[in-house]
């Protein structure tokens, strides 16, 4: 135990050796252990302890609750994208090509740095989607992505705020609110029911706004690695990579979600679905195509003429008539088609 605690004590004096004193003494900026241990935390309740809780319970209706709690993160976005604009990329004090951090003690320069901080607060606060997922028993929206993206954040902001709080990198979380703004007036409609559901049409369209946010950070970061600009090569790895991460994990939820969606669909159309029990061959052409299997041994052929539609086919071919208690070994009417053998003619020899 001893050797645990004296490692984290050299590991925190290590690290507060470069830290930015305008946020060393802001709450859980001394040590990183503190956003290490919440993040921890989260992932356990997340994945054991609340699937655990809820296991033999009735998911909670919260649909007022999250109507609230995604209103106050439009609110909180919104706050957070015009303090971190204020702070440098809105007023033209910033570049996107190279902007160095700022330490000393300007009023727009303290706008930024606390801006940073409440940023990185916002991570936090951001926990409570899962929660919700998790009282309301969704354990399928709990993936990995959304653990992993999640989990991560808080600390990596934590490194941001301890040491670059402003500069080059706040353009990560210049569009990350911004992309936020639109995430959660998503939420919070979709949250209102079936009446406004109907109208967002364009879910799938955040994940896009998603991917492109992440190409764009990683261009704002990784050009650094071309150009002279004093500003630390470590976070421009840190950001840069970060981005390519979150890219490639939105990525796949974004094609097993819509992509996969639209193979089943299609396979759906072209397969079983459209042309009966037979997926190819003579389905597609000939008297199949147009008799009993596409049509359900309703629409054409020998089926709608005569006493057979109401007994052979309307009734499953061995439940009334004579078809039941005639002689006909008939036990499936497409099976003459696939065969090439008339059924008017067998019904009537019958």
């Amino acid at each position: 135990m001893a050797v645990i605690v004296d490692t984290m004590r050299d590991i925190n004096n290590i690290l507060n050796k470069y830290e930015d004193s305008r946020t060393s003494n802001w709450l859980f900026m001394s040590s990183p252990f503190y956003t290490l241990g919440i993040c921890l935390t989260y992932v356990y309740v997340v994945k054991v302890l609340g699937p655990k809780f809820m296991e033999n319970r009735k998911p909670f209706q919260l649909k007022n609750t999250l109507i609230v709690y995604n209103f106050l993160q439009v609110v909180f976005s919104i706050w957070l994208f015009s303090e971190i604009g204020k702070g440098g990329w809105l007023t033209g004090e910033y570049s996107l090509s190279c902007q160095p951090v700022d330490y000393s003690n300007k009023p727009s320069t303290l706008r930024m740095v606390h801006a940073s901080w409440w940023y990185y607060f916002s991570k936090f606060t951001e926990f409570m989607d899962t929660i919700f997922f998790v009282l309301r028993k969704k354990n399928d929206q709990i993936s990995t992505l959304h653990v992993i993206h999640h989990g991560v954040m808080p600390m990596s902001v934590w490194f941001g705020v301890k040491y670059t709080p402003g500069g080059h990198s706040t353009f990560f979380g210049f569009l990350n609110t911004f992309v936020h703004i639109v995430m959660y007036t998503y939420y919070m409609l979709s949250a209102m029911g079936p009446r406004v559901q109907k109208y967002l049409w364009w879910k799938k369209y955040l994940t896009s706004m998603q991917m492109i946010q992440f190409v764009a950070i990683m261009i704002h970061a990784f050009q650094l690695l071309f150009i002279n600009c004093n500003y630390p090569r470590a976070f421009v790895w840190w950001i840069g990579m970060h981005a390519v991460m979150f890219f490639f994990l939105f990525k796949e939820f974004y094609n097993q979600t819509y992509n996969r969606k639209r193979m089943n669909s299609a396979k759906s159309q072209n397969g079983a679905i459209q042309n009966g029990a037979a997926q190819n061959g003579t389905v597609q052409n000939g008297v199949v195509h147009n008799g009993v299997v596409h049509n359900g041994a309703v629409q054409n052929g020998c089926v709608q003429n005569g006493d057979v539609r109401n007994r052979a086919v309307q009734n499953g071919i061995k439940q009334n008539g004579a078809i039941q208690n005639g002689t006909s070994k008939i036990t499936n009417v497409s099976e003459y088609y696939m065969n090439g053998t008339d059924v008017n003619q067998r019904l009537k020899s019958d």
